[in-house]
């Protein structure tokens, strides 16, 4: 069933950041997968027509919530994490890398920048993204080895508790970030603190060095 109008939070993303989403959910899951998906959360109208490519903020962050509550419900809690961070790091190839700052991450000037000065870059670019075009408050600091990415709120663990953390779709989309900024390295991203989970705020740790480079540089 649909979501009551009471359950929403009064927070949104842009129309854009949910078309990407709608893209990366029926790339990752397939047509009869994205529809088993949406009609478990109670959203079979989202995807026909997508949402339009405007900055308007329409999309609730309980709608994001509620399906990423759905994933869990239909692939069980370790395929429901596995769906979420596929969609995640597909969500940012849908069109994440072409805004804002991000879109410039591919130039020869970039990319001859120290590893560990491309990751922190890409960062910020994405918390300016957030925070600039949606209700997702997103900063980043940087300790010794890592770099940790606060989203308060965040909205997958909008409504939302759990024994653990359950915003692995955003933990996707930094991984895909961090790959794309850097053309091709893996980094170990996790979420650290999560509101679903009793946290103020959401926190992600990003290791600086690539996988691979942990042990020796």
């Amino acid at each position: 069933m649909p979501i009551p109008v009471a359950n929403f939070s009064g927070l949104f993303y842009p129309n854009r950041f949910a078309r990407y989403l709608m893209l990366a959910v029926g790339k990752v899951l397939g047509a009869d997968g994205a529809e088993a998906a949406f009609a478990q959360a109670g959203l079979r109208n989202l995807l026909h027509p997508l949402p339009p490519d405007t900055l308007d903020r329409q999309f609730d962050f309980a709608i994001l919530a509620a399906f990423s509550q759905a994933l869990t419900d239909l692939y069980g809690g370790r395929g429901g994490r596995s769906m979420d961070l596929r969609i995640g790091r597909e969500w940012f190839r849908q069109g994440f890398f072409a805004f804002g700052a991000l879109a410039g991450m591919g130039d020869p000037a970039f990319q001859a920048l120290l590893v560990s000065q491309r990751t922190r870059l890409a960062l910020d670019a994405l918390a300016t993204v957030f925070t600039r075009h949606s209700d997702q408050a997103t900063r980043v600091t940087e300790r010794a080895d890592s770099f940790l990415l606060t989203v308060q709120p965040s909205p997958l663990a909008w409504g939302r508790t759990s024994d653990r953390p359950v915003c692995h779709m955003l933990t996707g989309l930094i991984q895909e970030t961090l790959n794309w900024s850097t053309q091709g390295f893996e980094f170990h991203v996790q979420e650290q603190i999560c509101a679903a989970a009793g946290g103020e705020a959401c926190v992600f740790i990003a290791n600086k060095k690539p996988i691979g480079q942990l042990a020796g540089g």
